[in-house]
């Protein structure tokens, strides 16, 4: 079986969605804890199947430090690696050579992204996106709108009476 023909299988077996917009070019979507859904590109080239998958698109602020944290978690966490494009989004990425494309190893890129992209996704937006955060907080206060998404962000948010 060839490596696209592994990759459709790894993603129907794990009933994953998925688009293939050309013959060994997967588009995935993958549900999320913090991060609610994880789009991942999956390319199968003539030596391996590259897999890059958006997190948090470039900072607003504090760019130096969202860098500093990416290159830190890249030192310590190998088989995939945070990346930035040409515009300062940031990607989670990583490689299989295609003799290594089984199935089983599929499942195992793909839980190994969603969990790096998952639990990152946090610590990025308050790195990199606080006073946005802040701003979001304080507007939906003054309109009694739900904080419940921004729960997990309410330690940035130090006069609010709603805190919990």
């Amino acid at each position: 079986m060839d490596a696209a023909a592994t990759v459709r299988e790894a993603l129907r077996e794990l009933d994953v969605s998925f688009e293939e917009s050309t013959p060994g070019t997967f588009v995935a979507v993958l549900p999320g804890e913090r991060k609610l859904r994880t789009t991942v590109s999956l390319v199968v080239g003539p030596h391996s199947l590259t897999a890059n998958a958006f997190v948090v698109r470039h900072p607003d602020e504090n760019s130096d430090g969202v860098h500093r944290w990416l290159l830190q978690y890249n030192a310590k966490h190998p088989g995939v690696a945070f990346g930035i494009d040409q515009f300062g989004d940031v990607y989670v990425v990583a490689q299989l050579p295609l003799v290594a494309v089984k199935v089983a190893e599929v499942d195992q890129l793909l839980g190994r992204i969603l969990d790096v992209a998952d639990t990152s996704f946090n610590a990025l937006l308050e790195l990199g996106f606080a006073a946005s955060i802040r701003r979001e907080w304080a507007w939906r206060v003054s309109r009694g709108e739900s904080l419940a998404n921004l729960r997990a962000f309410a330690h940035l948010v130090d006069d609010d009476p709603r805190q919990p």
